[in-house]
């Protein structure tokens, strides 16, 4: 049997509103099926109000794409970039129903997230399987590449960006400042099921390998949800406050979990934890997300070509190696449904 050839680039990413008339419809795509109280769904979309009802995703992911159409334009290989989101437009159905027009049979997706989760994994390659049905038996095949928390560019590109936020420190408050690593945070029933936890931890200890003086942790954001129902701590406000009080007066935030700037960077750190540090007295910086940075442009292209080429050598830095191409079939299953309170609470997020 041949090997699959490609045609195509499709970069999949999670989606958000372009103004306030799109927040209602956004959220409902998101939370669909999950019985979300009205009054959640309002409190998030507060937080889009503060923002126009703008989030930066889709700009972000735009940018992102051309930059990576303009490497591979100069670099190869020489394939156009298709782009789909989970909840809002382009969304997956789509993007793949134009694949199939423009003749498109086998595509590798670059998902938008750096680690093995179900919301981050495993419902996107779900996504991608509904939009190909809906496309129709002419659908292209796509295949995913791999999750990328520990390839050495990843790495770099976030040492980079650690390093532009030391810079707007105080000299004398670089080295003594801890660094405070954030990533979403996630039901625990669902961290079980995967490997989410100990990469973020890996990805977080080789950035932090570039800055050895500085102290660092792992914190969460984003948690939305009944409160009986575990997700993953500490939060990063509850850290902060801690943090204060046992004497910290310099930190920089680290959203290590996301590549480019989502509602929850904005709302979690810029607004509500930047409010907090100035009202207890702690010195706060927010490090960027890896967005265009050259270094995470060519590591996309890497991973194309590595699947393309099949190439035997797979970068990877630390202990774990690089992660596997082909998901098993019970990597990162969803957690079981939550036992619901009485208002029929569950978790909700936004982007």
């Amino acid at each position: 049997m041949s090997e699959p050839t490609y045609d195509a680039i499709l970069v999949v990413s999670f989606g958000g509103p372009l103004g306030m008339e799109d927040v209602v419809p956004f959220l409902q795509n998101v939370t669909r099926g999950r019985n979300i109280p009205p009054q959640r769904l309002a409190e998030v979309g507060e937080h889009y109000a503060q923002f126009g009802g703008v989030s930066p995703h889709n700009r972000q992911i735009q940018d992102l794409i051309d930059a990576l159409q303009a490497r591979l334009d100069q670099a190869g290989p020489h394939l156009p970039v298709y782009w789909g989101n989970r909840n809002w437009k382009p969304m997956l159905e789509d993007t793949l129903r134009q694949m199939t027009d423009d003749g498109i049979r086998r595509a590798i997706a670059f998902v938008a997230a750096g680690y093995s989760s179900y919301s981050s994994c495993r419902q996107y390659r779900e996504d991608i399987e509904r939009a190909r049905q809906a496309a129709g038996p002419a659908a292209p095949a796509v295949d995913k590449i791999r999750v990328f928390y520990n390839h050495p560019l990843f790495i770099e590109t976030m040492q980079d960006r650690v390093r532009e936020a030391l810079e707007r420190l105080p000299a004398g408050k670089r080295s003594s400042a801890r660094l405070i690593f954030t990533a979403h945070s996630l039901p625990a029933a669902m961290a079980a099921n995967c490997r989410y936890e100990h990469q973020l931890q890996e990805a977080a200890r080789l950035i932090h390998a570039a800055f050895a003086e500085n102290p660092w942790s792992l914190v969460y954001q984003s948690r939305s949800g009944p409160p009986q129902v575990p997700w993953l701590e500490p939060d990063v406000c509850d850290y902060l406050e801690n943090q204060r009080a046992e004497g910290e007066t310099d930190v920089v935030l680290v959203p290590v979990g996301f590549i480019c700037d989502h509602l929850e960077v904005l709302f979690d750190l810029d607004t509500e934890a930047a409010e907090l540090c100035e009202r207890i007295g702690l010195n706060m910086v927010r490090a960027g997300t890896a967005g265009t940075h050259p270094k995470f442009v060519e590591m996309v292209r890497e991973l194309i070509c590595e699947r393309i080429e099949k190439r035997p050598h797979r970068p990877s830095v630390g202990n774990d190696g690089p992660s596997h191409d082909v998901c098993p079939v019970d990597c990162c299953l969803p957690p079981r449904p939550p036992v619901r309170s009485a208002a029929g609470s569950a978790p909700v997020s936004s982007s």
